[in-house]
């Protein structure tokens, strides 16, 4: 094994993990920009001020969360470690 290299191979088990991986980074992004639409939304109801852009925003980050999430549950779960 020692002779041998990888020439940039990457086996579909590794391929597979990483992408459940870019997932997971997904929905973290998906679902900060969720919180952060809520309150804004929240905010402008509470000031009289018009919140439909914020609202139709909400509304569509919550569907692309839904949609990742729906997504993520068919890919296998974390198995990889990372290397120091």
């Amino acid at each position: 094994m020692a002779g041998r290299q990888n020439r940039g191979e990457v086996r579909s088990t590794h391929r597979r993990v990483r992408s459940g991986e870019d997932f997971d980074i997904i929905i973290g992004f998906l679902g900060f920009w969720a919180l952060i639409l809520l309150a804004v939304t929240v905010w402008m109801e509470m000031t009289a001020q018009p919140a439909l852009g914020w609202a139709l925003g909400l509304l569509a980050t919550l569907l692309a969360l839904y949609g990742m999430l729906r997504l993520r549950r068919r890919l296998p779960g974390r198995t990889a470690t990372r290397r120091r």
